[in-house]
Protein backbone atom coordinates (compact mmCIF):
# COMPACT_ATOMS: atom_id res chain seq x y z
CA UNK A 1 0.00 0.00 0.00
CA UNK A 2 3.22 2.29 0.95
CA UNK A 3 4.08 2.20 -2.84
CA UNK A 4 0.53 3.71 -3.84
CA UNK A 5 1.46 7.09 -1.92
CA UNK A 6 3.82 9.06 -4.14
CA UNK A 7 5.08 10.80 -0.44
CA UNK A 8 5.36 7.55 1.61
CA UNK A 9 9.08 6.52 0.70
CA UNK A 10 10.62 9.95 0.60
CA UNK A 11 9.45 11.06 3.99
CA UNK A 12 10.32 7.23 5.51
CA UNK A 13 14.08 7.55 3.55
CA UNK A 14 14.28 11.21 5.09
CA UNK A 15 13.25 10.07 8.63
CA UNK A 16 15.72 6.88 8.09
CA UNK A 17 18.76 8.97 7.04
CA UNK A 18 18.39 11.54 10.28
CA UNK A 19 17.64 8.93 12.70
CA UNK A 20 20.72 6.84 11.35
CA UNK A 21 22.99 10.03 11.65
CA UNK A 22 21.47 11.14 14.72
CA UNK A 23 21.65 8.34 17.14
CA UNK A 24 25.04 6.97 18.58
CA UNK A 25 27.46 4.98 16.10
CA UNK A 26 28.04 1.54 17.56
CA UNK A 27 30.98 1.55 18.07
CA UNK A 28 30.71 4.31 20.60
CA UNK A 29 30.65 2.68 24.48
CA UNK A 30 28.70 1.11 25.69
CA UNK A 31 28.76 -0.69 22.51
CA UNK A 32 26.48 -3.28 23.02
CA UNK A 33 23.63 -1.17 23.75
CA UNK A 34 24.32 1.24 21.36
CA UNK A 35 24.31 -2.12 19.02
CA UNK A 36 20.60 -2.40 20.18
CA UNK A 37 19.01 0.62 20.29
CA UNK A 38 20.01 0.82 16.53
CA UNK A 39 19.23 -3.02 15.67
CA UNK A 40 15.89 -1.95 17.41
CA UNK A 41 15.40 1.39 15.71
CA UNK A 42 16.80 1.60 12.12
CA UNK A 43 14.76 -2.18 11.25
CA UNK A 44 12.24 -0.54 9.15
CA UNK A 45 9.03 -0.28 9.71
CA UNK A 46 6.32 2.11 8.30
CA UNK A 47 7.09 5.54 10.23
CA UNK A 48 3.66 6.17 10.36
CA UNK A 49 4.10 8.28 13.41
CA UNK A 50 6.73 10.83 12.42
CA UNK A 51 5.74 10.59 8.98
CA UNK A 52 1.86 12.16 10.38
CA UNK A 53 3.86 14.39 12.14
CA UNK A 54 5.27 16.21 9.06
CA UNK A 55 2.47 16.33 7.34
CA UNK A 56 0.81 17.54 9.84
CA UNK A 57 3.37 20.66 10.09
CA UNK A 58 2.54 21.03 6.22
CA UNK A 59 -1.26 21.21 6.76
CA UNK A 60 -0.97 23.85 9.72
CA UNK A 61 0.77 25.95 6.92
CA UNK A 62 4.04 25.16 8.13
CA UNK A 63 7.10 23.47 6.37
CA UNK A 64 7.77 20.16 7.38
CA UNK A 65 11.60 20.61 8.34
CA UNK A 66 10.35 22.70 11.26
CA UNK A 67 8.81 19.48 12.57
CA UNK A 68 11.98 16.88 11.81
CA UNK A 69 12.87 16.71 15.24
CA UNK A 70 10.09 15.93 16.70
CA UNK A 71 9.35 13.78 14.37
CA UNK A 72 12.46 11.87 15.13
CA UNK A 73 11.80 12.03 19.10
CA UNK A 74 8.35 10.35 18.31
CA UNK A 75 9.66 7.37 16.34
CA UNK A 76 12.05 6.65 19.12
CA UNK A 77 9.69 6.50 21.67
CA UNK A 78 7.52 4.43 19.87
CA UNK A 79 10.47 1.82 19.56
CA UNK A 80 11.28 1.86 23.02
CA UNK A 81 7.48 1.00 23.41
CA UNK A 82 7.58 -2.07 21.16
CA UNK A 83 11.17 -3.25 22.71
CA UNK A 84 9.22 -3.18 25.81
CA UNK A 85 6.00 -4.44 24.77
CA UNK A 86 7.36 -8.00 22.92
CA UNK A 87 9.26 -8.40 26.25
CA UNK A 88 8.45 -11.78 28.34
CA UNK A 89 6.62 -10.00 30.67
CA UNK A 90 4.58 -8.55 28.74
CA UNK A 91 3.19 -9.85 25.06
CA UNK A 92 6.48 -12.47 24.55
CA UNK A 93 6.97 -12.03 20.86
CA UNK A 94 10.00 -13.49 19.39
CA UNK A 95 9.41 -11.90 15.92
CA UNK A 96 9.31 -7.89 15.06
CA UNK A 97 9.27 -6.36 11.83
CA UNK A 98 10.17 -9.57 10.32
CA UNK A 99 13.06 -10.27 12.43
CA UNK A 100 14.02 -11.99 16.02
CA UNK A 101 13.22 -9.04 18.52
CA UNK A 102 15.90 -7.52 20.82
CA UNK A 103 15.46 -9.17 23.91
CA UNK A 104 15.49 -12.55 21.61
CA UNK A 105 19.28 -11.18 20.32
CA UNK A 106 20.47 -9.27 23.01
CA UNK A 107 19.10 -10.91 26.09
CA UNK A 108 16.40 -9.41 28.29
CA UNK A 109 18.56 -6.53 30.65
CA UNK A 110 20.18 -5.31 27.64
CA UNK A 111 16.63 -5.06 25.39
CA UNK A 112 15.29 -3.19 28.71
CA UNK A 113 18.50 -0.72 28.80
CA UNK A 114 17.64 0.07 24.74
CA UNK A 115 14.71 1.11 25.47
CA UNK A 116 15.16 3.07 28.18
CA UNK A 117 17.55 4.69 26.37
CA UNK A 118 15.95 5.29 23.93
CA UNK A 119 12.76 6.65 25.62
CA UNK A 120 15.34 8.91 27.60
CA UNK A 121 17.21 10.13 24.18
CA UNK A 122 13.38 11.21 22.89
CA UNK A 123 13.30 13.67 25.45
CA UNK A 124 17.16 14.79 24.74
CA UNK A 125 16.22 15.52 21.64
CA UNK A 126 12.91 17.40 22.23
CA UNK A 127 14.86 19.77 24.83
CA UNK A 128 17.18 20.93 21.52
CA UNK A 129 13.68 22.15 19.59
CA UNK A 130 11.71 24.45 22.07
CA UNK A 131 8.42 24.50 20.51
CA UNK A 132 7.77 28.36 18.98
CA UNK A 133 5.30 30.97 20.04
CA UNK A 134 2.33 31.40 20.69
CA UNK A 135 3.25 27.87 22.46
CA UNK A 136 5.18 27.67 25.63
CA UNK A 137 8.84 26.38 24.94
CA UNK A 138 8.17 23.10 27.00
CA UNK A 139 4.78 22.26 24.31
CA UNK A 140 6.42 19.86 22.27
CA UNK A 141 7.85 17.78 25.61
CA UNK A 142 4.91 17.66 27.44
CA UNK A 143 2.35 16.52 24.84
CA UNK A 144 5.49 13.56 23.66
CA UNK A 145 5.28 12.73 27.79
CA UNK A 146 1.31 13.52 28.16
CA UNK A 147 1.21 10.58 25.25
CA UNK A 148 3.78 7.84 27.20
CA UNK A 149 2.65 7.62 30.31
CA UNK A 150 0.22 6.11 32.42
CA UNK A 151 -2.49 7.75 30.83
CA UNK A 152 -1.21 7.31 27.21
CA UNK A 153 0.75 3.98 26.01
CA UNK A 154 1.68 3.15 29.16
CA UNK A 155 -1.67 3.04 30.86
CA UNK A 156 -2.77 1.26 27.42
CA UNK A 157 -0.72 -1.63 27.96
CA UNK A 158 -1.41 -2.12 31.12
CA UNK A 159 -4.73 -2.15 30.48
CA UNK A 160 -4.00 -4.95 27.60
CA UNK A 161 -2.39 -6.99 30.10
CA UNK A 162 -4.73 -6.61 32.38
CA UNK A 163 -7.85 -7.92 30.25
CA UNK A 164 -5.97 -10.24 28.69
CA UNK A 165 -7.60 -14.06 28.87
CA UNK A 166 -10.02 -12.85 31.17
CA UNK A 167 -13.10 -13.06 29.31
CA UNK A 168 -15.77 -11.00 27.71
CA UNK A 169 -14.73 -7.34 28.12
CA UNK A 170 -16.72 -4.07 27.70
CA UNK A 171 -16.45 -2.41 24.25
CA UNK A 172 -16.11 0.51 26.67
CA UNK A 173 -12.77 -0.22 27.61
CA UNK A 174 -11.78 -2.20 24.68
CA UNK A 175 -12.01 1.24 22.86
CA UNK A 176 -10.34 2.71 26.44
CA UNK A 177 -7.54 0.04 25.73
CA UNK A 178 -7.28 1.17 22.24
CA UNK A 179 -7.41 5.44 23.02
CA UNK A 180 -4.57 4.92 25.64
CA UNK A 181 -1.92 2.32 23.73
CA UNK A 182 -2.03 2.96 20.39
CA UNK A 183 -4.33 6.55 19.62
CA UNK A 184 -3.08 8.82 22.10
CA UNK A 185 0.81 8.99 20.34
CA UNK A 186 -0.67 9.36 17.15
CA UNK A 187 -2.69 12.24 18.00
CA UNK A 188 0.13 13.40 19.51
CA UNK A 189 2.56 13.22 16.65
CA UNK A 190 -0.44 15.19 14.59
CA UNK A 191 -0.57 17.77 17.26
CA UNK A 192 3.12 18.34 17.86
CA UNK A 193 3.51 18.30 13.75
CA UNK A 194 1.19 21.50 14.27
CA UNK A 195 2.63 22.96 17.42
CA UNK A 196 6.00 22.38 15.73
CA UNK A 197 4.64 24.58 12.80
CA UNK A 198 3.72 27.83 15.30
CA UNK A 199 -0.11 26.86 14.55
CA UNK A 200 -2.79 28.20 16.29
CA UNK A 201 -4.55 26.38 19.49
CA UNK A 202 -7.63 25.57 16.95
CA UNK A 203 -5.77 23.95 14.22
CA UNK A 204 -3.50 21.97 16.87
CA UNK A 205 -6.86 20.52 18.25
CA UNK A 206 -8.12 19.40 15.07
CA UNK A 207 -5.25 17.73 13.74
CA UNK A 208 -4.90 16.17 17.06
CA UNK A 209 -8.43 14.93 17.07
CA UNK A 210 -8.07 13.58 13.23
CA UNK A 211 -4.97 11.50 14.92
CA UNK A 212 -6.92 10.13 17.62
CA UNK A 213 -9.30 8.89 15.13
CA UNK A 214 -6.93 7.05 12.88
CA UNK A 215 -5.47 6.00 15.49
CA UNK A 216 -8.14 3.99 16.87
CA UNK A 217 -9.05 2.79 12.99
CA UNK A 218 -4.76 1.57 13.17
CA UNK A 219 -5.54 -0.58 15.81
CA UNK A 220 -8.13 -1.95 15.04
CA UNK A 221 -7.02 -2.85 11.37
CA UNK A 222 -3.85 -4.09 13.44
CA UNK A 223 -6.19 -6.52 15.15
CA UNK A 224 -7.75 -7.63 11.94
CA UNK A 225 -4.51 -8.21 10.76
CA UNK A 226 -3.73 -10.49 13.49
CA UNK A 227 -6.33 -12.56 12.80
CA UNK A 228 -6.37 -13.10 9.23
CA UNK A 229 -2.96 -12.44 7.87
CA UNK A 230 0.07 -14.93 7.83
CA UNK A 231 3.72 -14.05 9.33
CA UNK A 232 5.73 -13.89 6.19
CA UNK A 233 3.28 -10.53 5.55
CA UNK A 234 3.11 -9.32 8.96
CA UNK A 235 6.81 -9.84 9.93
CA UNK A 236 5.32 -10.88 12.78
CA UNK A 237 3.47 -13.21 15.02
CA UNK A 238 -0.25 -13.81 13.90
CA UNK A 239 -3.19 -15.10 15.61
CA UNK A 240 -1.44 -14.03 19.07
CA UNK A 241 -4.65 -12.15 20.15
CA UNK A 242 -7.22 -14.83 20.18
CA UNK A 243 -4.68 -16.95 21.90
CA UNK A 244 -3.88 -14.96 24.78
CA UNK A 245 -7.52 -13.79 24.76
CA UNK A 246 -6.91 -10.09 24.45
CA UNK A 247 -9.63 -7.36 24.33
CA UNK A 248 -10.06 -6.09 20.42
CA UNK A 249 -13.00 -5.03 18.07
CA UNK A 250 -12.70 -8.16 16.61
CA UNK A 251 -13.45 -10.53 19.61
CA UNK A 252 -15.99 -8.37 20.59
CA UNK A 253 -17.69 -7.90 16.81
CA UNK A 254 -15.89 -10.34 14.39
CA UNK A 255 -13.34 -9.00 11.20
CA UNK A 256 -16.33 -7.33 9.00
CA UNK A 257 -18.19 -5.24 11.62
CA UNK A 258 -14.60 -4.09 13.03
CA UNK A 259 -13.62 -3.07 9.20
CA UNK A 260 -17.03 -1.39 9.13
CA UNK A 261 -15.99 0.50 13.07
CA UNK A 262 -12.37 1.79 10.87
CA UNK A 263 -13.85 2.74 7.82
CA UNK A 264 -16.47 4.87 10.54
CA UNK A 265 -13.79 6.53 12.39
CA UNK A 266 -11.50 7.02 9.03
CA UNK A 267 -14.26 9.37 7.74
CA UNK A 268 -14.50 11.13 10.75
CA UNK A 269 -11.16 11.69 10.74
CA UNK A 270 -10.91 13.32 7.85
CA UNK A 271 -14.09 15.74 8.33
CA UNK A 272 -11.52 17.25 10.81
CA UNK A 273 -9.36 18.48 8.05
CA UNK A 274 -11.89 20.89 6.31
CA UNK A 275 -10.44 24.45 6.55
CA UNK A 276 -7.26 24.02 7.09
CA UNK A 277 -4.43 26.25 5.87
CA UNK A 278 -1.97 23.73 4.22
CA UNK A 279 -2.33 20.53 2.27
CA UNK A 280 -4.33 17.93 3.44
CA UNK A 281 -4.53 15.70 0.50
CA UNK A 282 -1.77 13.74 1.95
CA UNK A 283 -3.08 12.90 5.21
CA UNK A 284 -6.23 11.98 3.73
CA UNK A 285 -4.45 9.73 1.47
CA UNK A 286 -2.47 8.20 5.00
CA UNK A 287 -6.27 8.34 6.92
CA UNK A 288 -7.21 5.54 3.91
CA UNK A 289 -3.86 3.80 3.85
CA UNK A 290 -4.47 3.11 7.80
CA UNK A 291 -7.26 0.85 6.85
CA UNK A 292 -6.43 -0.86 3.79
CA UNK A 293 -2.71 -1.84 3.99
CA UNK A 294 -1.76 -5.47 4.47
CA UNK A 295 0.81 -5.37 7.09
Amino acid sequence: MEKSLPFWKTLQSEVDAALDARMPPESEPPVVLHRAMRYSLLAGGKRLRPILCLLSAEAAGGRREDALTPALALELLHTYSLIHDDLPAMDNDDLRRGRPTAHKVFGEANAILAGDALLTLAFEWLAQAPAPPPHAPGALAYELARAAGSRGVAGGQYEDLAAEGGGPVAPERVETIHRLKTAALIAAACRMGAIAAAAPPPVVAALGEFGERIGLAFQIADDILNATSTPEQLGKAVGSDAARGKATYVSLYGVESARRRAAALIAEATARLDGLPGPTEPLRDLARFVVERDR
